[in-house]
């Protein structure tokens, strides 16, 4: 059979569905591009706006009416998030949430044994597991993505992440170590760690994130780059433990949703415009990175400079 993935939202989302691709390829499925034809076609959505789920709904019905007979499985965030509208959706077949990922291939058997609609959507509890999912390439891209952490307990007043996602979880030191050294032996030079709300790995376990980016850049010869991060969690101490490392990469994406202070207070965001400042002072001189980057007038964030 003939499967494809069309992915929407995040690079955590983009690597799940690397890991799907995997499980699919392994039990027998035959992957082709998101264009083509297919008896089954996966979208592995998103629900961080109100415009990404009407995207999901929209790519569904698109999808319906090209492809009539294709089986259509509707995963990721607005699977989990909204379990209810989302199975009342009368041209999906399978809603799964992102707790029961790994059921993708016994759910697709008894969609075709019985062949009736089925939804499996199971809520996150506090003391979940991380779930390891294993890639050893990456979209026939020539960097990676690595998911290190899953969930958010932050609950800022405006956002649906924690429903959709979970608490946080974090995945073990080995684990890191041994994605890493796979994804170098088949050829990666450079590595993303990605997740949830990354800067929380450990959070759940008593490891700290630089414990994670000291795992990642000792493990093999490849570059080290960070996904998105909470501002506040770069503190000196961790500026410092990655300063250390020479195959890491002094990028950092930090997330800036307000320059007024009241807002950020209404939104429950842990910072203060001029917390912010400091923050990405200290970045600058903890990483010399003020020789080698420009400052990005307006918002602050030091980008590359190509």
């Amino acid at each position: 059979m003939k499967a494809r993935i069309i992915t929407l939202g995040c690079k955590v989302n983009q690597f799940e569905t690397q890991a799907m691709f995997q499980t699919l390829s392994e039990n027998g499925y035959e992957i082709v591009g998101e264009n083509e034809n297919a008896d089954i076609s996966i979208i592995n959505s998103c629900a961080v706006t109100q415009a990404s789920e009407q995207k999901a709904v929209k790519l569904i019905h698109r999808i319906r009416r090209e492809n009539p007979d294709t089986v259509i499985v509707l995963t990721g965030c607005m699977a989990q998030a909204f379990p209810q509208s989302s199975e009342n959706l009368s041209e999906v077949d399978i809603v799964l949430g992102n707790k029961r990922r790994a059921d993708l291939i016994p759910t697709l058997k008894k969609y075709f044994s019985d062949m009736r609609k089925f939804t499996f959507v199971e809520d996150y509890a506090k003391k979940d597991e991380y779930e390891n999912l294993s890639i050893d390439s990456f979209m026939n891209r020539t960097r990676a993505f690595l998911k290190i952490e899953d969930g958010c307990n932050r609950f800022c007043s405006y956002c649906i992440i924690p429903y959709a996602r979970g608490r946080v979880r974090s995945c073990t030191l080995d684990y890191i170590r041994n994605e890493v050294q796979t994804l170098a032996k088949n050829g990666y030079k450079e590595i993303v760690i990605i997740g949830i709300n990354l800067s929380s790995f450990g959070s759940d376990s008593g490891l700290k994130f630089s414990d994670a980016v000291k795992t990642a850049c000792e493990s093999a010869n490849v570059r080290i780059r960070l996904g998105s991060l909470e501002p506040e969690s770069m503190d000196m101490e961790t500026l410092k433990e990655f300063a250390k490392y020479s195959n890491f990469c002094p990028q950092f994406h930090l997330s800036l949703q307000s320059g007024c202070d009241e807002t950020l207070k209404r939104m429950n965001r842990h910072y203060t415009s001029a917390e912010y400042a400091e923050i990405v002072g200290n970045i600058r001189k903890v990483t010399g990175i003020r020789e080698k980057y420009r400052l990005c007038e307006s918002a602050y964030i030091p980008v590359f400079k190509a």
